[in-house]
């Protein structure tokens, strides 16, 4: 059964997690855009290149991750998603911590996929 457009979001949502705790940039490529940027919680942003050379050299690490809750807005090619999710990660040298992250999420539907294209990182 084909998923709905929610569910393609989350599960990119998803998946970007996935991808950065296996270290696995090839992944990530599926479901973040060329665009991508992040905005890491300490205020650094990053584009997709510079997201995957610190997760490759270990400038940020994540172990695990909990999703407890995703909310979906969509508005024809370009939706949004506010994920609550607890992590495990080592960051900027510092030690494993679980985080509490919020992260705001930008996505574009380009050929009919979906694809993240920016996200903000807080706590919650």
């Amino acid at each position: 059964m084909p998923q709905s457009d929610r569910e393609q979001i989350i599960a990119c949502y998803e998946a970007m997690y996935d991808g950065e705790i296996r270290k696995d940039t090839e992944y990530l490529k599926k479901y973040l855009d060329e665009s991508y940027v992040l905005v890491h919680m300490t205020g650094v942003r990053m584009n997709r290149q510079e997201y995957f050379d610190a997760v490759l050299d270990g400038t940020l690490n994540y172990y695990w991750c909990r999703h407890e809750r995703e909310t979906v807005n969509i508005h024809g090619d370009t939706a949004a998603l506010r994920g609550d999710t607890r992590v495990e990660a080592a960051v900027y040298g510092g030690g494993k911590h679980v985080w509490p992250l919020r992260l705001d999420c930008e996505f574009v539907k380009k050929e009919g996929v979906w694809k993240m294209t920016k996200s903000v990182a807080s706590t919650y």
